[in-house]
């Protein structure tokens, strides 16, 4: 399975949507701010124009209304304009769209510069002492109300009402304070970043969590549902992020166990299996045994020495069928169980097949039967444990010479194969029926009965799969088959 793309890791999405996220709230802020300074500086006048603007606009409505409210009319015609301006009538009523944006002394300034322009006398002053002559701001024009204590006037307008004039308009010359814009644009930046914020962390749980948040929740269900023994469920391994490789960890693990349960469900069908089997095997010849025990023991009963001596050779006969069944269960026991150590010595093939004919030679003589022994070269040899390929060659022999019929034929090969030794046992009987095929190395699988042709007495059925432990452990592998022209054929293919 590949690993996580960095790109598409779980942390640098995070850690790149956070980046993204800041970086598009800072270039909202800028754009707002932008507009906001586009906007006042479009709502802002200059201090002589806004002067002129205002007082011409106040005189029309004091003329219109005599009794106009003018702090109202202010606020609601002015009360836009950054810039602070003063309105002083000849009443003594005052105006201004924002007082607290006024400089510090500016009414006083104001009201000094309209007696000026009135004619009037300003009230004394106290003397406070020799005082360095005032330097006039800069920029000041004479004649423009600037000089004394009206410095920080940058100009007047008078309202003019029915061509009397009735106040003026003083508006600073220094411009608005910043505490005045941030107080306006304030609200609405604030607003603007608390909205994008939001808008970006959605975005961010709709784009990065919520699917993650969704496979994650999968891979949970999957857990509960393998803890609740169903080893079928996987994850989704879709994204290429940290959730993936855990799902996939999480499915690998899934296989496993499930490979594992499903292990020990056939080991345990193979164990039932196996009880029943070797129950009725051996039923079969204690059931003999004991039949013709009971008989032999019935007092009433009487037996000629013939018949007696048949009944205690069939129960010889038996017995020793019994302790050959109890050997193999025991030597298959030891054989898949890995007991005991095999041992590695150079085997000669031709050896091998010499005392599997030996030890059958009673019978091949009697049944007429034909062997043919080739091992090509002669001096061909395997590795492995010298007893216990002998037991797998003796029970193939064995099989094979019992379902081969009277004057049939035996052929004992083994010839190299690749890296390996492929070794051949064919008989001449009736074959093995195809849907047999595939079991006749299970234990206690017998097919004789499909066998018609063959008079040979049953094994035990345990030769067979006896056959295969052995080979297998030598690390080769066993398969039976049918030949064309009729019998059957085992190979074993050994390594060298």
């Amino acid at each position: 399975m590949p690993d996580a793309v960095w790109y598409r890791s779980l942390y640098w999405r995070i850690a790149i949507g956070f980046v993204a996220l800041l970086a598009a709230i800072l270039v909202v802020q800028v754009a707002v701010f932008v507009w906001l300074t586009v906007v006042v500086g479009r709502s802002s006048l200059g201090p002589m124009q806004l002067a002129s603007e205002v007082a011409t606009e106040l005189g029309s409505a004091i003329e219109a209304t005599p009794d106009l409210a003018i702090d109202a009319h202010i606020s609601r015609r002015f009360g836009h304009i950054f810039q602070p301006f003063l309105v002083l009538m000849d009443d003594g009523r005052t105006a201004s769209n924002r007082p607290d944006g006024l400089p510090p002394g500016f009414s006083r300034s104001a009201a000094f510069a309209r007696n000026r322009r009135q004619g009037q006398e300003p009230p004394p002053e106290p003397d406070p002492g020799p005082q360095p002559p005032p330097r006039p701001p800069e920029g000041a024009r004479p004649g423009s109300g600037r000089s004394g204590p009206s410095r920080r006037l940058a100009e007047i307008a008078p309202i003019v009402v029915a061509g009397r004039e009735v106040g003026i308009v003083a508006v600073p010359g220094n411009p608005p304070p910043a505490s005045i814009v941030m107080r306006q644009l304030g609200p609405t930046l604030a607003w603007v970043a608390a909205g994008l914020l939001v808008a970006g962390s959605a975005i961010m749980a709709l784009v990065i969590f919520r699917p993650t948040h969704k496979r994650l929740r999968m891979l949970e269900h999957a857990a509960a549902a393998l803890g609740e023994g169903r080893t079928d469920v996987r994850a989704e391994e879709t994204g290429g992020d940290e959730v993936s490789a855990l799902a996939r960890t999480f499915n690998r693990m899934a296989d496993d166990l499930g490979a594992r349960a499903a292990a020990l469900a056939e080991s345990d069908r193979a164990r039932r299996q196996l009880l029943a089997d070797v129950s009725h095997e051996l039923m079969t010849p204690l059931a003999a045994i004991r039949g013709y025990t009971e008989t032999l023991a019935m007092p009433e009963l009487t037996l000629d020495s013939e018949t007696r001596q048949r009944y205690l050779s069939i129960i010889g006969d038996e017995t020793q069928k019994l302790e050959a069944m109890i050997g193999d269960l025991l030597d298959l026991a030891r054989l898949e169980g890995g007991g005991g150590v095999l041992a590695r010595d150079r085997v000669p093939l031709l050896d091998l097949f010499g005392r599997v004919t030996d030890r059958h030679g009673p019978i091949i003589r009697d049944r007429q039967i034909t062997v043919i022994v080739n091992v090509d070269p002669e001096t061909l040899t395997v590795t492995g444990d010298a007893q216990r390929l002998e037991q797998a060659l003796q029970n193939l022999g064995a099989n094979a010479i019992r379902h081969t019929p009277h004057g049939g034929r035996l052929e004992l090969t083994a010839a190299p194969k690749g890296e390996g030794v492929l070794v051949t046992v064919r008989d001449t009987g009736p074959g093995i029926p195809p849907e047999h095929v595939e079991r006749v190395f299970d234990r206690f699988y017998k097919v004789d009965s499909s066998r018609t042709r063959s008079d040979a007495p049953s094994g035990s059925g345990l030769g067979l799969s006896i056959v295969r432990t052995i080979v297998e452990r030598h690390g080769g592998t066993v398969t039976a088959s049918n030949a064309p022209d009729g019998g059957a054929i085992f190979q074993i293919r050994l390594p060298r």
